[in-house]
């Protein structure tokens, strides 16, 4: 068994595929390699050289592998879904060729505003909506399985998927994995350690992040948006906020977790590109320190 540590772009700011505001994708994956880690996701679609011989060559002159692809899209609505297959399609010509890269993460929409926390869509879905909610989760992670990978279902905050109760729904409803977040599991209220226990045999992906309860108070009683939120440092580097990862870590040992935890940690936007690196390094030493 084999725990290896990768880390996402997220860590580094990066929410979009092209954005002023975000770290140039080639120091972002230079830094990545410095700051300790071994594999790194994608992140959108875009961001990072998205045609074969530029991506391996990208990662192969940093010593990196690479892990996964993301997608995100609107799970209520077909054609959003349309769309979105037809980026896998993309995304899994690509990835299939990296003998690690196994997983598409398959990404909600958010029914709030990113930047205003404003609901786009009703945060309560119908029985008649919740049936067409994993109709489509489940076509997504059909379409990554026909291309011999695993599209793996990202619980994610203001989504229609996110507290315990919605995941286990899920689980029961259709036959996804899931790419397991711990920082966004506990701003929805659950615990994710004994969760993971739970349903090891549906996590076979796990994104490492942390959650500063603190300000998930402030966040509530000041109704910030999840963007305001991010900029108050709601999710910090593993270690400084409320999970134990030392915990953590003997829960994936003891259930024979063989594969890649990839720290993401929400920091768009920077306010410096110097910002990110030291960061992820403390991020990585405390890993190290909780047995990672």
């Amino acid at each position: 068994m084999a725990i290896q540590v990768g880390i996402a772009p997220d860590s580094w700011g990066v929410w979009f595929p092209n954005h002023e505001k975000q770290t140039p994708w080639s120091r972002c994956m230079d830094e990545m390699r410095q700051a300790g880690y071994d594999g790194v996701e994608l992140g959108p679609w875009g961001y990072f050289p998205n045609t074969y011989p530029e991506l391996k060559q990208a990662l192969d002159a940093r010593s990196l592998e690479l892990v996964a692809g993301t997608v995100g899209g609107d799970f209520l609505n077909d054609a959003s879904i349309d769309d979105m297959c037809q980026t896998i399609d993309e995304i899994a010509a690509v990835i299939m060729r990296f003998p690690q890269a196994k997983y598409i993460v398959l990404l909600p929409a958010m029914y709030t505003d990113l930047e205003t926390g404003e609901f786009v869509m009703d945060p309560n879905l119908t029985d008649a909506q919740w049936a067409t909610y994993c109709k489509n989760v489940q076509r997504a992670a059909d379409r990554v399985a026909s291309h011999g990978l695993i599209g793996a279902f990202h619980p994610h905050v203001d989504c229609h998927v996110q507290t315990e109760e919605q995941i286990e729904r899920l689980l029961t409803d259709t036959d996804v994995q899931l790419c397991f977040d711990t920082g966004h599991h506990v701003y929805g209220g659950g615990e994710p350690i004994a969760f993971y226990k739970k349903h090891a045999d549906r996590i076979p992906y796990i994104h490492i992040k942390d959650c500063d309860l603190a300000v998930k108070a402030k966040m509530d009683e000041n109704k910030w948006s999840f963007a305001k939120a991010v900029t108050e440092d709601i999710m910090v580097e593993p270690g400084k906020g409320s999970i134990d990862f030392a915990k953590l870590h003997d829960a994936l040992v003891e259930k024979g977790y063989d594969g890649w935890v990839v720290v993401e940690q929400d920091l768009f936007p920077v306010k410096s590109f110097d910002i990110p690196l030291p960061i992820a390094k403390r991020g990585r030493e405390n890993l190290a320190k909780a047995g990672f």
